[in-house]
């Protein structure tokens, strides 16, 4: 289990795009509430303008006796006087109705608003309107906005609880968001930690959603799997070069050492030297074998790739080889595919892997037998395959041939250094193609194959 510290949650990501999630819930949702309101408000103040507006226009169309007389009534009916209408004459005294007094207004039938003292004390939001009858008396029409004001205050008291919910939510859902991303980035760090402390086979854990941190702990496993198998490469490498060029640097110095301690004549000199110079270029060969497999790995070559057609490579290299072949009294054929195979690729680093599978085949293989060079295409990938007829690679040695200076205890004393197919594994790699290796019954049977896009 991790523990997490409160005071580290606000520095994670997740629980800053919490609060950046909820800061604009928020505003939309003050916006969204605002507008309602306004809304609201607007309509129900424009219905209560409309309603003042009939009752003036009714009581303008009334003669003055019946108007007085409905007045007076309709006070008698208004007992809470939620709609009071007052009739003034021109002086401006009470004629009729419960105002007893002309509040001041700004202009004849425009609505306005005032604080009506009730006799029973009570205080009371109005809503009114003045309009001036053409028997010069003034009548005042008016509704109680009470009720529409505590809906008012409603609304508000939602909003402001519906805000605080929303904070507080928000708030403990980014505080959610920002531990469980703290948790996950500590069991991330814990696993890097052991991986910079040397394990080496320890990978990013994944949940498997293929989120964010899924997809980029995917790519730092393929990053380490790639990093354990370059210094297992070179951990190899060290121990095959310790292995096969301590013989032949032996064999140098054992030389050399004879001719330092006999007296020889010219000749046997000139023996010895030329014995060390080819010893010594043997040696070279092998270093520029090993610096050529860099420079691949290294990628770099990439810049020069174009569109490649395998059937062009493998006639190359089959009519570079043919030759050699006929010397052995072997029979070296070439199978092109029905279409050109493109695919993208350094012609010349793929010719050089071709020519170091034929070189292989030729090499290992008894004389009078058959190569074959296939060039196929499929729906996976065009291939190159090289099959022959010798002794075959063990099931158990077919991902060790790959290495660097590798050689099977049966090619010992076969002429090489072990890179050649090393040296094909890297241009399979640069090019992102596979190399399998098969039993052809008899002998071996190699396929360059470029993965489906």
């Amino acid at each position: 289990m991790f523990s997490v510290h409160l005071s580290e949650i606000p520095r994670t990501i997740s629980f800053r795009t919490g609060l950046m999630f909820l800061a604009l819930f928020g505003f939309s949702f003050l916006g969204l509430f605002g507008y309602i309101y306004w809304q609201t408000a607007f309509y129900l103040k424009a219905e209560s303008d409309t309603a003042l507006l009939r009752q003036v226009d009714n009581r303008s169309r009334q003669t003055p006796e019946l108007r007085e007389q409905e007045i007076r009534k309709h006070d008698m009916q208004d007992v809470d006087g939620r709609l009071p209408h007052s009739l003034f004459d021109e002086q401006g005294k009470l004629i009729a109705g419960p105002i007893d007094t002309l509040p001041a207004f700004k202009a004849y039938d425009k609505p306005d608003e005032f604080r009506w003292d009730k006799p029973n004390g009570r205080t009371r939001p109005i809503r009114f309107m003045v309009h001036k009858l053409d028997d010069g008396k003034t009548l005042l029409v008016a509704q109680d906005m009470h009720d529409i004001h505590e809906f008012d205050e409603l609304l508000v008291h939602a909003l402001v609880s519906g805000g605080c919910l929303l904070l507080v939510v928000g708030l403990l859902g980014a505080i959610g968001l920002g531990y469980s991303a703290r948790r996950r980035l500590d069991t991330l760090s814990t696993s890097i930690k052991q991986i910079v402390e040397g394990d080496l086979s320890r990978r990013l854990p994944t949940r498997g959603n293929r989120d964010d941190i899924d997809r980029l702990a995917n790519v730092v496993n393929g990053m380490l799997d790639e990093l354990e198998r370059l210094m297992s490469e070179v951990k190899g490498v060290c121990d095959d070069i310790a292995h096969d060029l301590r013989t032949p640097l032996t064999r140098l110095i054992a030389g050399l050492e004879r001719a330092q301690r006999r007296g020889l004549i010219e000749e046997d000199y000139a023996v010895t030297v030329d014995a060390a110079l080819n010893e010594a270029r043997g040696l070279l060969l092998t270093f520029r074998a090993l610096l050529r497999i860099s420079e691949i790995e290294d990628s770099a070559r990439r810049s020069n790739f174009a569109e490649v057609d395998l059937n062009r490579i493998g006639a190359d290299a089959a009519e570079f080889f043919e030759p050699l072949a006929e010397e052995r009294g072997m029979t070296l054929t070439f199978e092109p595919a029905p279409s050109p195979a493109i695919l993208a690729g350094d012609a010349q680093l793929l010719f050089d892997a071709a020519c170091n599978l034929l070189d292989n085949a030729i090499k290992f293989s008894p004389d009078n037998s058959h190569i074959r060079v296939c060039v196929a295409g499929a729906a996976d990938g065009p291939c190159l395959t090289v099959s022959d007829d010798g002794p075959g690679i063990p099931e158990t040695e077919r991902e060790a041939v790959f290495r660097r200076l590798y050689r099977s205890e049966s090619s010992r004393h076969t002429p090489g250094n072990g890179l050649g197919l090393s040296m094909v594994a890297a241009v399979a790699r640069l090019h992102d193609m596979t190399l399998e290796v098969r039993d052809a019954a008899p002998g071996c049977e190699i396929v360059l194959r470029s993965a489906s896009r």
